[in-house]
C-alpha cells in the first residue's frame, strides 16, 4: 500500500450510525460522508488509571493505494474518539487498532460523497507559494481578524461574537486555546488543588477541549478559517505554555487528533512565541516536529512574533505570520518580507485600530485600512482587530473577548475583500516594486495601483512594459477604498511603447483624479 499524507477536511460531524461491536461511526444517513467531511469513531473503553498517557488508540483508513493512518483521543468517560476527513470520493475502509480491551479490530466502511455547497475543501499554500486556494481549486483571499480568547467566554458573548461575524468581511479568525484575558472557560488541564498552578498536564479535561471544537465548528459553518494559537506568554501565573517538552509533545497530540479533522482549522505555533522564555528556538523546531506527525491532515502552520523573527524558511512553516506595523506603511517592505520568506506571508498583527493608550492599539480606521491595501500591492496579507476601551487596557476589547465591532474599517475590509475576489487568480502579485510602480495584479491583463494618503489631481498612466512585449487596451475605474465607491472612467487607454521600460497611451498620458486620499486606479485589459 502506499502510505500518503493528504490534505483531508473536515465540517460538520453527522451523528451515529452503528458501525458493530463497540464502534460508532458518525456518518450521514445512508453510510456516506462529504468530502472534505468528517467521519468520526466512537469506542468504548477502559476508564480507569490515565487513558490519556496509558492508552493509544488509531485507525487506518484505505481507499484503493491510499493509507492514512489517524490517531484517536480519549473523550473522558471511557469514550474514545478517531475523527478523519477523507480527502477522495468513494468507498473508504477502515480498521481499528489500539493498546486496550475494546479499541482494536472495530472495521467498517464509508461512502465519500460530493461536498455540499459552500464546502470547497481546507486551505492550502498555492503553488507558487505566495497564495492561498481551498482544495477544489477556489481562491481564498485572506482578510483576517483576532479574538484571542472570544471562544473562551460566556455562551451569550460567544454567540455575540458568531452574529457579529456574519455579518463581517473576516474569512480568518486567530483565537487562543489558553486564556490570555477573564474568561468562563479557564481550565484545560484537570485541577489538583485551589492555585493557579495546580493542575496536572497529563489529565486534560475534555469538556474543555469540547467546548473549543465547538467553536472551531461554528467558525466552519459561517464559512471561516479558525487559526488556533497553540502556545501563548501571557499567563505565567498559570503556566500552561511552560510545560515540559514530554508535557508539550502529549498536549500537540492531543490537538492534533481531536481537531486536526475540522477543514477550517489551521495552526499557529505561538503568539509572540520569543516572549516565552521558557522555550528555545530549538524547542519551536523539535515541537513542529511533533504536531506535522502527529498531524495527518497536515493543516497549515505558521508562528507569530514580536521582536525576533522565527526563520520560517524552514520547511514545517507553510506560511509566515509577522507582527510588524511598520512593514505596511508601503508596498515596498511588505513586498520585502514575502521575498525573504519564500513563501505566503500574512501580517497577521499590524497593531490594532481602537483608542486605548498603549501605541499598538490605536490605530484610525483609515490606517487600518490602508494596511490592509498596501500589504495587497505588495502581495501579501494582513490581518485585523480592534481595541476600543476607551483608554482602558484592551482585555474587553475585541481584541480580547469578541463581542461586537464598534469601528470603521470592516465596512472598508469588505469593499477590499469584493476587490480581491473580482481579481486575478489565484492572487494580486506585486509588479516591479523596487521601480516604484506601487502596483499589483497580473501583467498584462490587470493593475491596480495604491495612492495611500496622497491627494493626487492625476496619475501618469503607466504599466511597465520593454519593447516587444505585447500592447494592449485597458479600462480604468477610479475606486475611493474609503467611501467605497468605483467610478468607471470614460473611454480606453491604448498602450504604445513609451522609452525603454514603459507602456503608455500617447493620447491619454494622464488620468485626472478627485484630489483625496484614499485612491486606487484599477486597469483591466478589454
Amino acid at each position: 500500500m502506499a502510505i500518503t499524507r493528504r490534505h483531508v477536511l473536515a465540517g460538520s460531524v453527522a451523528m451515529g450510525v452503528a458501525a458493530g461491536g463497540t464502534a460508532m461511526a458518525a456518518t450521514r444517513a445512508g453510510g456516506s460522508v462529504e468530502r472534505w467531511g468528517v467521519h468520526e469513531i466512537v469506542l468504548h473503553g477502559p476508564a480507569s488509571g490515565n487513558p490519556f498517557v496509558d492508552v493509544e488508540v488509531a485507525a487506518t483508513y484505505r481507499r484503493g493505494d491510499t493509507e492514512v493512518e489517524v490517531p484517536g483521543f480519549y473523550d473522558g468517560d471511557g469514550v474514545y474518539r478517531i475523527r478523519f476527513s477523507p480527502p477522495d470520493l468513494g468507498r473508504w475502509t477502515w480498521t481499528t487498532r489500539g493498546n486496550a480491551p475494546g479499541l482494536s479490530e472495530a472495521k467498517g466502511a464509508f461512502d465519500c460523497v460530493a461536498p455540499a455547497k459552500g464546502n470547497h475543501g481546507p486551505v492550502r499554500v498555492t503553488d507558487d507559494g505566495y497564495h492561498f486556494v481551498h482544495a477544489d481549486g477556489t481562491p481564498f483571499r485572506q482578510i483576517g481578524t483576532t479574538c484571542y480568547s472570544w471562544a473562551l467566554q460566556s455562551e451569550a458573548r460567544c454567540a455575540e461574537t458568531l452574529a457579529t461575524l456574519a455579518k463581517a468581511p473576516f474569512n480568518k479568525m486567530r483565537m487562543c486555546v489558553f486564556p490570555n484575558v477573564a474568561s468562563i472557560a479557564t481550565d484545560p488541564f484537570v485541577r489538583t488543588g485551589a492555585g493557579l498552578r495546580d493542575w496536572d498536564p497529563a489529565r486534560f479535561d475534555p469538556a474543555y477541549f469540547r467546548r473549543f471544537e465547538d467553536r472551531i465548528r461554528k467558525l466552519g459553518a459561517l464559512g471561516i478559517e479558525a487559526d488556533v494559537i497553540l502556545f501563548q506568554p501571557y499567563d505565567a501565573k498559570r503556566g500552561y505554555s511552560d510545560m515540559t517538552r514530554a508535557d508539550d509533545e502529549r498536549y500537540l497530540r492531543y490537538v492534533a487528533a481531536r481537531w486536526g479533522a475540522y477543514r477550517n482549522l489551521w495552526w499557529s505555533m505561538a503568539n509572540e512565541y520569543d516572549l516565552i522564555k521558557t522555550k528555545t528556538v530549538a524547542d519551536w523546531d523539535h515541537l513542529f516536529q511533533v504536531l506535522q506527525a502527529a498531524d495527518p491532515h497536515d493543516r497549515l502552520r505558521s508562528i507569530h512574533n514580536i521582536h525576533v523573527y522565527y526563520d520560517n524558511r524552514k520547511p514545517w512553516i507553510t506560511h509566515a505570520s509577522i507582527q510588524n506595523g511598520a512593514a505596511v506603511t508601503g508596498d515596498i517592505p511588505a513586498q520585502l518580507h514575502r521575498s525573504f520568506a519564500g513563501k505566503a506571508v500574512i501580517f497577521d498583527e499590524v497593531c490594532y485600530e481602537g483608542d486605548i493608550d498603549a501605541r499598538w492599539g490605536r490605530l484610525t480606521g483609515e490606517q487600518m485600512v490602508a494596511a490592509f491595501w498596501w500589504g495587497t500591492i505588495g502581495g501579501t496579507y494582513v490581518g485585523h482587530s480592534e481595541t476600543f476601551a476607551a483608554g482602558r487596557n484592551a482585555d474587553g476589547s475585541w481584541l480580547g473577548q469578541g463581542g461586537r465591532l464598534v469601528g470603521t474599517s470592516a465596512p472598508r475590509l469588505a469593499f477590499l475583500r469584493r476587490v480581491l475576489e473580482e481579481g486575478p487568480r489565484p492572487g494580486i502579485e506585486p509588479i516591479q516594486t523596487w521601480w516604484q510602480y506601487h502596483m499589483a495584479g497580473k501583467p498584462q491583463e490587470y493593475y491596480l495601483h495604491y495612492f495611500g494618503d496622497a491627494q493626487p489631481n492625476e496619475w501618469r498612466v503607466a504599466i511597465p512594459g520593454k519593447p516587444g512585449e505585447p500592447l494592449h487596451r485597458y479600462r480604468a475605474e477610479i475606486l475611493d477604498t474609503w467611501n467605497m465607491t468605483v467610478t468607471p472612467v470614460e473611454g480606453e487607454f491604448a498602450m504604445a511603447q513609451a522609452g525603454a521600460y514603459d507602456q503608455q497611451d500617447p493620447n491619454r498620458p494622464t488620468l485626472a483624479l478627485p484630489g483625496k486620499p484614499w485612491l486606487a486606479v484599477r486597469l483591466r485589459r478589454v
